[in-house]
C-alpha cells in the first residue's frame, strides 16, 4: 500500500469520525435528548399510541427537572474534573505549553475583529500567563474549525494573533490549524511540533476535559503533563448544591455527558490509552 494511499484512507477515516461523533454528541446530549424524547411522545399522544406517547412525555419531564434542577450534572462533571490535580512548578520551567482549541469562536472574532471567547476562556488567560512566566518555552495553539454545521475558520489564526498583541515574539508561537477533534488534537500537534526525548510540554484544557486529552496526547506518543484550568465548580461541596435555573443545570449536564460518551468511544475505537486516564 503507497504512503498516498495509505494518507488519504487515514483521512477518509478521520472525516467520517467527526462526523459521527458530531452527530452521536447532539443526540446524547441531555438537553437535546429530552426534546427528542418529548417531541416523540407529543406525536405519540396524538396518534393511536397515545399511552405511549403520555408515558414518553411524563419521562421527558421527569428528566428535565432532575437534569435541570439536581446537582447531578455537577458530580458527573466533578468526576472528570478532578481527576487531575492543579500543576505545581517543581522548579523545571517547560519546553511548551500547548494549549487545546475550544475557548474561541472565530468567525464572531473574525466578523467583529475583536477575539470572542465562550465559557472556556481560562485557557486563552493560562495561556497568556504561562508565556509570561516561562519566557523560553513554545507556545502552541492547537484548534482548527471543529463545528459541523458552521464555523469555517479555524481558532488558531485568531489565537496567534492575540498572542502576539500581547508581545509574545512570533517565533515562540506555533498555530495547529488542521484539527477538528481532540484525538486530532494531539496527532497533528505532535506531528508540527517533533518533541525531543527529555522535554518537558504542558497541556492547557479544560480540568473536565483533561481526562479524555491526555488519553488521546499519551496514545500518539506524545508526553504531557496536565495544565487544567476552567474548574467550573468549586469541589465536592457542590455535588449537593441543586441549581436554581433549569439552563444552568442542563448546561452542566451537557458539558458532562459529551466528556463521558466521549471518553467511551474514544477507548472503543482505540483513540485513547484507558478509558479514564489518569496520573501515573
Amino acid at each position: 500500500m503507497s504512503r498516498d494511499f495509505r494518507l488519504r484512507i487515514d483521512r477518509a477515516a478521520d472525516r467520517m469520525f467527526f462526523l459521527l461523533s458530531k452527530v452521536v454528541g447532539f443526540i446524547v446530549l441531555p438537553s437535546n435528548a429530552i426534546a427528542l424524547i418529548c417531541g416523540l411522545g407529543l406525536c405519540l399522544s396524538l396518534s393511536r399510541w397515545r399511552r405511549a406517547g403520555v408515558g414518553l412525555l411524563m419521562a421527558g419531564i421527569a428528566a428535565l427537572l432532575i437534569f435541570g434542577y439536581s446537582p447531578l450534572g455537577n458530580v458527573l462533571l466533578l468526576t472528570l474534573s478532578e481527576r487531575f490535580p492543579a500543576w505545581q512548578h517543581d522548579g523545571r520551567d517547560p519546553d511548551g505549553i500547548i494549549v487545546l482549541g475550544g475557548a474561541v469562536d472565530a468567525d464572531i472574532s473574525v466578523s467583529r475583529g475583536a477575539v470572542e471567547t465562550n465559557a472556556s476562556a481560562e485557557r486563552v488567560i493560562a495561556a497568556l500567563e504561562l508565556a509570561r512566566r516561562f519566557p523560553k518555552a513554545r507556545i502552541v495553539y492547537s484548534g482548527g474549525a471543529g463545528n459541523l454545521i458552521a464555523g469555517l475558520r479555524a481558532e488558531a489564526p485568531v489565537m496567534g494573533r492575540l498572542f502576539e498583541q500581547f508581545g509574545i515574539p512570533r517565533e515562540r508561537i506555533v498555530l495547529e490549524t488542521r484539527s477538528r477533534t481532540t484525538d486530532e488534537n494531539a496527532r497533528f500537534t505532535r506531528e508540527l511540533v517533533k518533541p525531543e526525548s527529555g522535554e518537558r510540554w504542558l497541556l492547557v484544557t479544560s480540568a473536565y476535559h483533561m481526562p479524555r486529552s491526555v488519553g488521546v496526547f499519551r496514545k500518539a506518543g506524545f508526553d504531557v503533563e496536565p495544565y487544567p484550568v476552567d474548574w467550573r465548580t468549586r469541589g465536592w461541596i457542590d455535588a449537593w448544591m441543586p441549581f436554581d435555573k433549569l439552563s444552568a443545570g442542563l448546561a452542566r449536564a451537557d458539558t458532562a455527558a459529551h466528556e463521558w460518551v466521549g471518553l467511551l468511544v474514544y477507548r472503543m475505537t482505540g483513540r485513547s490509552d484507558a478509558f479514564f486516564p489518569g496520573s501515573r
